[in-house]
């Protein structure tokens, strides 16, 4: 009897929660992302103050999507809510960024416990770039699938991507320049590689022309066997994009300062 009460409460929880959700303009978006076990987190983290009103999806992906959110804490008023989709990610592109992680050694092969410890990792990861100096958006708390984070943008509208920004020759040449700083910052201290960057993982805050390093999920210590390989494909990307802002870019020698160690660390 006390089951069958908890069950039919969980129940009114979940609908409770459901109709606070206004994503009413893309209903296949709702359908994939709030099952009951991500509904029943949203709740319990509405419950600790970390959401006061969920909006709509301001980014889709083929493994997560963002949606923004307000709360009531004086330090964190906006903030994006990422959601990975357990049913439908691709969970087996995942494994050769995680499987070799000695954070996560003895993880469970399975879809959900690929794609929730896939959540903490990218939490960790933004925890160390921000340590470590990178202009990264600042992550508060994971909870199964879900990761709540700084909402890069104002009321609800985000930064936009670098692909999507007209750059001055100048502006450019002072994103390429922090890029490669946030790069060797990443490297040397947060001892990580971001292992998919490029125009697309990158925002630019246009309040003040900084780049912001986003989508940290895939990103693996500098000792991963595949670091070098996902270094390297992450400065052709770099080097690749500002080439086509006729901002030449020797790749070696980006290489090279990446990988430069200020003084007092050698």
């Amino acid at each position: 009897m006390a089951s069958d009460k908890k069950l039919s409460r969980m129940d009114e929880i979940v609908d409770e929660f459901r109709t606070r959700i206004k994503d009413s303009d893309n209903r296949q978006v709702s359908d994939d992302v709030f099952d009951t076990a991500t509904l029943m987190a949203l709740y319990d983290l509405s419950k600790k103050g970390y959401i006061d009103a969920l909006g709509g999806c301001f980014s889709t992906g083929k493994e997560a999507n963002l949606f923004h959110a307000i709360t009531k804490k004086d330090d964190m008023p906006e903030v994006a809510v990422k959601i990975y989709m357990i049913s439908t990610a691709n969970f087996n592109s995942m494994k050769d960024y995680i499987l070799g992680d000695p954070r996560f050694q003895g993880i469970k092969h399975a879809r959900k416990d690929i794609i929730l410890a896939w959540t903490k990792k990218e939490f960790k990861n933004l925890m160390r770039a921000e340590e470590a100096g990178v202009r990264v958006p600042k992550p508060y708390v994971t909870q199964r699938n879900i990761l709540l984070m700084e909402f890069i943008g104002k009321d609800g509208i985000p930064m936009p991507q670098l692909k999507d920004v007209k750059l001055s020759a100048e502006e450019a040449s002072h994103i390429l320049e922090k890029i490669i700083e946030y790069m060797n910052l990443l490297y040397t201290k947060a001892k990580l590689v971001h292992a998919d960057l490029s125009e697309y993982n990158i925002l630019v805050d246009m309040n003040t022309m900084e780049p912001v390093i986003i989508d940290m999920g895939q990103s693996v210590l500098t000792d991963h066997f595949n670091a070098q390989t996902y270094l390297q494909r992450d400065v052709t990307n770099i080097a690749r994009y500002f080439g086509k802002l006729n901002i030449p870019v020797n790749e070696d020698e980006m290489m090279s300062i990446i990988k430069r160690k200020e003084e007092e660390d050698k």
